[in-house]
């Protein structure tokens, strides 16, 4: 037993910083952070920079550039092809974000709600995968196949023929009146299994209860959906709208593989025409200035779905 001489040291204290000076961090965490920057730095930001470079000159590629300033954006103002492109990508915007969004979040909660509860799983898990398949496939691949299915004497003329629509026949991808649409069709195909699958994943965490308790109060399934899938799974939307507006808006490989823009501009997007611009006329400084313009606008819509995003979460969470 201890003697009650015994003195106990007091708890040791932890000496106060002085005033003006803040205490350190540790810092190492950005060491994991450094690989990931250095290689944007040189992917992406570097090319960028250089870019923005160019834009402000007049190239062919071969030579010195030879600055010109801003001669390059004037020019775009008045460039009736620059702004037919760009009512384009409204299109592509309506055919890749607007429809597969929409359409896609009914089929997902479809599938969840009452395909996967009324049959077995794995019937709507295969559903699923089958509207995936889109995804899966190369863009260049896919619109080649679909470039052989439009043509005249392709799939679709042949199964109009067949079911006594000869009247019907038509050049799907050569007639400016129907090569856009044609082109919507395909990239709504392409697209729509994306949201159905992001669509899906997020309904696993809404909880059951909600919708057992939907059905005991007598909702039927549009009201379940408005009321409880919906609002459950809105980060999952903006996520989905973001991404695919982007993917609208710098969209190139299906318009190379179908249309090459045509015919007479009417399928032509952006990031084609600045494609065109920069490699078949060499106008290396022009085709900048359209990558440039095409970056700024992607990067304000980002910010402001980011923005759109926020506000919603935080009037969400005041309620």
């Amino acid at each position: 037993m201890a003697s009650s001489d015994t003195l106990v040291a007091p708890p040791a204290t932890r000496t106060p910083a002085p005033p003006g000076r803040r205490p350190r961090r540790d810092l190492t965490w950005w060491l994991y952070l450094l690989p990931g920057a250095v290689l944007f730095a040189l992917v992406i930001g570097v090319p960028l920079i250089y870019t923005g470079y160019l834009s402000l000159t007049r190239w062919s590629g071969i030579g010195d550039p030879t600055f010109i300033g801003l001669d390059n954006y004037r020019r775009l103002l008045d460039d009736e092809v620059f702004w037919t492109s760009f009512r384009n990508t409204l299109a592509m915007i309506v055919a890749m974000v607007v429809v597969p969004t929409v359409v896609g979040l009914v089929l997902a909660a479809v599938l969840f709600d009452t395909i996967g509860r009324r049959f077995r799983p794995r019937t709507a898990a295969a559903l699923r995968a089958a509207f995936y398949l889109p995804q899966v496939l190369p863009v260049v691949v896919a619109g080649i196949v679909w470039g052989w299915i439009l043509r005249p004497d392709g799939a679709v003329n042949g199964l109009l023929a067949a079911v006594g629509l000869d009247g019907w026949r038509h050049d799907w991808l050569g007639d400016p009146d129907t090569a856009l649409p044609a082109v919507m069709g395909v990239m709504i195909w392409v697209q729509i299994g994306y949201p159905v699958v992001v669509f899906m994943a997020a309904l696993q965490r809404v909880d059951p209860e909600l919708y057992e308790a939907a059905e005991i109060d007598g909702a039927g399934w549009w009201r379940r959906f408005r009321a409880i899938t919906l609002p459950q799974i809105r980060p999952e939307t903006f996520v989905v709208a973001l991404t695919c507006t982007i993917a609208a808006m710098k969209v190139f490989g299906p318009i190379y593989a179908l249309t090459r823009g045509g015919p007479e501009n009417a399928t032509n997007v952006p990031s084609y025409f600045a494609y065109y611009t920069f490699f078949k006329k060499l106008q290396v400084g022009y085709g900048s200035a359209v990558s440039t313009v095409l970056t700024l606008i992607i990067v304000v819509v980002a910010l402001l779905f980011i923005r759109a995003q926020h506000r919603a979460e935080r009037r969400d969470g005041g309620r």
